[in-house]
């Protein structure tokens, strides 16, 4: 199945889609270090990005009507900065909002099908109208802004024209979804926005994949046949809960049938500490000791046994609280590049380019592989029928 490929970051969405079994005839990012990252793993060989056709553009700047009847999927995460929780909010009026443009693309294209992604921030209520205005958009591509014309003008004729019924020309089925990353079986407490839209002559009716992973199946096996702590050898002494998480886990009455969250210590204890070991450690790609973590209020690290806090990427450099790991001891460090990558779900042999500080940029702005799989197998699920 073909798709193009939009926004796309260090690779996180479209690396998830391939195991899905989407591939992209042309990936578009213009973020320098980005392109680097994935072209330095296409030399190292690695199967899902190794035949990206990989395009530095300005989104903008691209005429996407060469490519109808070509694809079958447009996919990507437009920059989430505008609406981000940690950013400035800046919204429609935030030049770095490319919604326009996913919209566009699937205007020119005319795809079966798009896949696209943003923060959770999009869905508060001050983007309320915003947010209706992206669907309304994205199931009515052809209602095209007119030049000079007001957002909220246009989200009218939108709305005017969704309500009248017709559907005569190209228009989607479209689905939208803030889903928990850790609900879906990542290491990671992380929630994401979905639009997932069906081209309407398609005649499909699509929903999201069920969640497979809940918390109290981690507490059941945390706290009730104490499996977790077995399987890590942890012995009784470390096993440290929090008192509300105790009493929660006391009004379970039977073993959930859903599997359990999985952990930072599921996800981290099979590489060495990059700061007690760092010879060992350096024997991993990316997986070097980074200084300077401290913990302070509203800042204190993802515990060892949870899903981690959502890893961001900050808008002067990295926060200090989302991307440290709080130890047993009460100490706290950075998580290294490699053990980020891995809370995000990507491979061990996918490395990234850059500082420190670059790749945890990328790292934070990425989207969860496994979660785009998960997504990429249900939609393939339909087109293939």
């Amino acid at each position: 199945m073909k798709s193009i490929e939009l926004f796309a970051g260090a690779g996180g969405l479209g690396i998830g889609l391939h195991g899905a079994g989407i591939r992209p005839v042309t990936v578009v990012e213009w973020d320098a270090y980005c392109c680097d990252t994935i072209r330095q793993n296409q030399t190292l060989k690695v199967k899902a990005v190794r035949d990206w056709k990989v395009l530095r553009s300005d989104v903008r700047k691209i005429d996407f009507s060469e490519f109808e009847g070509q694809v079958d999927l447009v996919s990507g995460g437009p920059p989430c900065q505008p609406f981000s929780m940690g950013g400035k909010h800046g919204a429609y009026n935030d030049v770095r909002d490319m919604f326009p443009e996913a919209i566009r693309a699937v205007r020119e294209v005319r795809p079966r099908a798009f896949i696209f992604e943003n923060v959770k921030g999009l869905t508060r209520g001050t983007f309320r109208n915003y947010y209706q205005y992206i669907q309304l958009q994205l199931e009515h591509p052809n209602v095209a802004r007119k030049a000079g014309e007001a957002w909220m003008e246009h989200l009218s004729r939108l709305e005017k024209h969704h309500i009248s019924g017709r559907r005569e020309d190209l228009h989607y089925r479209v689905v939208a979804r803030l889903l928990n990353a850790a609900n879906f079986g990542i290491p990671q407490k992380r929630e994401r926005v979905f639009f997932v839209g069906f081209r309407d002559d398609l005649g499909i009716e699509w929903t999201f994949p069920e969640e497979t992973h809940s918390f109290d199946a981690l507490l059941w096996e945390q706290l009730v046949d104490q499996t977790y702590w077995d399987r890590h050898a942890v012995p009784r002494s470390q096993r440290k809960i929090a008192p509300k998480i105790r009493q929660r886990a006391s009004k379970l009455v039977e073993k959930p049938r859903m599997l359990p969250w999985r952990t930072v210590r599921d996800a981290i204890s099979n590489l060495p500490d990059p700061e007690r070991f760092p010879r060992r450690a350096a024997e991993i790609w990316n997986h070097q000791f980074q200084p300077g973590a401290r913990a302070y209020p509203g800042h204190t690290g993802s515990l060892l046994d949870e899903p981690s806090k959502t890893l961001k990427a900050g808008v002067h450099g990295v926060p200090g609280g989302e991307n440290m790991l709080a130890r047993m001891d009460g100490s706290v460090r950075y998580f290294t590049v490699r053990e980020t990558a891995r809370l995000q779900t990507f491979p061990d042999e996918y490395i990234f380019h850059g500082s420190w500080t670059e790749t945890m940029r990328q790292l934070g702005n990425a989207v969860p592989v496994n979660l785009a799989r998960c997504v990429g197998q249900s939609v393939v699920g339909q087109l293939d029928l």
